[in-house]
């Protein structure tokens, strides 16, 4: 097994496409064709984590946080840490990828694993993305329609939630001349040609539109295949911010602070406190997502469990909703766990002996004084 096998099966989950468009995502650094041993899973590469990497016989790295997140401007191996992580990876032949806020905003992905943390039951999206998809029609002969309908959907066409290979078909005639210059499949150039067609139609992502199109041409058997691509406002049902879920029980404001301290192993919270102080619905966002706590309070919940909240945030939603700053590495870390399950789920498969190793210790850089 290489390296890009393990690449392709984390992009099929979290794809890069779904990432906010400022993230540097992806290959960090190495090479995708070199041969696999073992996989490290960090949530940010630090001297330590890779240390571990290394004597674990590790050759891929995944972690969640870029280790290069803005252009680097040098390689000074003498005054900067980042640099000589780098030079260490390549010294060691290691790939190092990382999937943020893709990994963010897909379905299981942080926010959803935050929530089966604390417990919660029927969980979807906080809030949906929106506007980033297309509805593709294309008009095929009927005899070819099951080829280009199985192309599109090997390309990642016609995916709803939980249910794939979506797509709806109707009947009709198309009508085309071809000229002097045409080599049409069905009829003869300059003369006017009516077929009975397909009309296909497949909901398809944004980051999807040039595969499938692509994979419309070539599998289509016409010179110029009809092809149109209509944009949509629908709220995306597989992709989003945050997530919502019930606990199985109502817990009463402190025993939900005790709660959420022991599923996440911190020992300290930061919050501010809400009118009824009974908590049943409960809205999380792995990392700093302070700004969707008006979001919060629209779908219902009760308590708002999310990472980094300034000051005068708190001041604003006081009274509103039991708002908890947990830690932006407590409430990111848990994804690390399915990240695992699913790499040693593909690996099994495959059937490769290959380990998949998580950092045993704290990349969290923030330390907390109890007096």
């Amino acid at each position: 097994m290489i390296v890009n096998q393990i690449i392709k099966q984390l992009l099929s989950w979290a794809p890069q496409g779904a990432a906010w468009e400022k993230d540097n995502i992806g290959l960090q650094v190495g090479s995708r064709n070199r041969k696999l041993r073992n996989i490290f899973l960090t949530l940010e590469l630090t001297e330590k984590s890779l240390d571990e990497a290394i004597k674990n016989d590790c050759n891929f790295i995944f972690t969640h946080h870029p280790l290069i997140f803005k252009p680097l401007k040098n390689l000074d191996l003498d005054r900067n840490n980042k640099n000589l992580l780098i030079q260490k990876l390549i010294k060691n032949n290691i790939t190092l990828f990382s999937a943020h806020t893709n990994l963010d905003f897909t379905k299981d992905g942080v926010s959803f694993q935050l929530a089966k943390t604390l417990g919660l039951k029927n969980i979807r999206f906080l809030k949906n993305e929106e506007s980033n998809q297309v509805k593709i029609v294309v008009f095929v002969p009927e005899d070819y329609k099951a080829t280009v309908v199985d192309a599109i959907f090997n390309a990642g066409g016609g995916i709803i939630g939980e249910y794939d290979k979506c797509s709806f078909n109707s009947s009709g005639v198309g009508t085309f001349r071809g000229s002097s210059f045409s080599n049409p499949v069905i009829g003869q150039k300059n003369n006017f040609e009516k077929v009975n067609e397909i009309r296909l139609e497949v909901l398809v992502n944004n980051w999807e539109i040039n595969s499938v199109v692509t994979a419309i041409k070539l599998s289509h058997p016409y010179e110029e295949p009809a092809i149109d691509i209509y944009p949509l406002k629908n709220k995306n049902v597989n992709y989003g911010f945050g997530a919502i879920g019930e606990l199985p029980n109502k817990l009463s404001e402190k025993l939900f602070l005790n709660h959420v301290s022991q599923k996440l192993k911190t020992k300290a919270l930061k919050y501010c406190t809400e009118k009824t102080k009974t908590i049943s619905s409960v809205a999380v966002c792995g990392g700093s997502c302070a700004e969707m706590w008006n979001d919060a309070i629209t779908a219902g919940a009760d308590a708002f469990v999310t990472a980094d909240i300034k000051y005068h945030t708190f001041q604003d939603a006081e009274n509103k909703i039991l708002f908890i700053d947990a830690g932006h590495f407590e409430t990111e870390v848990v994804v690390l766990n399915k990240v695992k399950q699913k790499l040693e789920s593909f690996i099994k498969k495959q059937k490769a002996d290959i380990k998949v190793f998580k950092y045993k210790g704290s990349t969290n850089p923030i330390k907390f004084y109890i007096k």
